[in-house]
């Protein structure tokens, strides 16, 4: 059975560019109704825009340069999409008639692919102008407001799709190059820890705490611990530095029991029938024992019997 794309954690790129209705024109080119700019909020790109597009619709760039994929990469991003979703959208041209065919993304698209994703996010480029959509894209990580993930995930994607540089980033959104360098830090995070960004119950300082642990099992378990105890920033950041943030110790295993003693249990076989109750023969270190089992005092008093005739319980 197809599986559905996990959403609701983030928009990524998506957030950034407007979406239908998109009217097909002649051609196979999409066109998106005239929107006038929003001050406080992302302004309509140019030749670009943002739809939830079947994948089977989607048909591989015969120019892809890119022959050989690895496919232990492609079963580790299937296996992050499952866990926290799709981030960063794929980049598409319409070919008309509902078709399309891949431009950027393309690991993402097989990943997807072998997850059985019925529809994947993807941004449909009219244009062949990339440093044009990239500009605005960068433009408008200004206007909007992302969480920390989104944030992470539109950076690396201008990065990697594009061909955007640290510089361009900083000097257009106005950040530090340090803040870009260490909120793409927060895509190294396990992804249960990447939900809990996403969803506000850590925030960014919290993430960013935790990235200087280099266990992400004890990274998920300070992560749990945040939340738990409703631990500040720099109280996190003083566990850390101090070393006490670790995994949560692992259940003690229990010590296997040593095979029995043949003999003994031989015993213990003769014993069983000549008092016709179960009989336990055990040998420690020092000293061993003897058990014998008894249902009730009448039987109690037949095993004694049998031991010893002369002690036999008295009325």
């Amino acid at each position: 059975m197809a599986q559905q794309r996990r959403g609701g954690l983030g928009k990524g790129l998506g957030a950034l560019i407007p979406t239908g209705p998109i009217v097909e024109a002649a051609g196979g080119t999409g066109t998106v109704p005239e929107a006038a700019p929003v001050d406080d909020g992302p302004k309509p790109v140019a030749g670009a825009y943002f739809m939830e597009i079947p994948v089977k619709s989607i048909t591989r760039n015969p120019r892809q340069p890119r022959e050989i994929f690895d496919e232990d990469a492609i079963t580790e991003l299937a296996d992050s999409i499952r866990e926290v979703g799709l981030l960063q959208p794929i980049v598409v041209r319409s070919l008309g008639e509902g078709n399309y065919e891949l431009i950027m993304g393309e690991r993402r698209w097989r990943a997807s692919k072998l997850l059985g994703l019925d529809e994947i996010p993807a941004i449909v480029r009219n244009t062949q102008d990339d440093a044009m959509l990239r500009d605005a894209l960068i433009e408008n990580l200004q206007r909007e407001q992302l969480n920390a993930l989104e944030e992470a995930a539109a950076y690396r994607q201008l990065l990697d799709d594009f061909g955007a540089t640290h510089e361009q980033l900083a000097q257009r959104v106005g950040r530090s190059r340090s803040h870009i360098t260490n909120t793409l830090r927060l895509l190294n995070l396990p992804g249960n820890v990447q939900l809990r960004v996403a969803a506000g119950t850590i925030s960014a300082g919290h993430a960013r705490a935790l990235l200087t642990l280099s266990d992400p099992a004890a990274q998920e378990h300070l992560a749990s611990r945040i939340v738990a105890e409703g631990l500040s920033v720099r109280t996190v950041e003083e566990i850390v530095s101090m070393g006490e943030a670790t995994a949560a110790p692992a259940p003690r295993a229990r010590r296997a029991k040593d095979a029995p003693d043949p003999t003994l249990a031989h015993l213990a076989h003769r014993l069983s029938d000549h008092f016709e109750t179960r009989v336990k023969v055990d040998l420690g270190r020092r000293k061993g024992r003897i058990v014998v089992e008894f249902a009730s005092m009448d039987d109690l008093e037949r095993i004694i019997s049998a031991m010893a005739p002369g002690a036999a319980l008295e009325d």
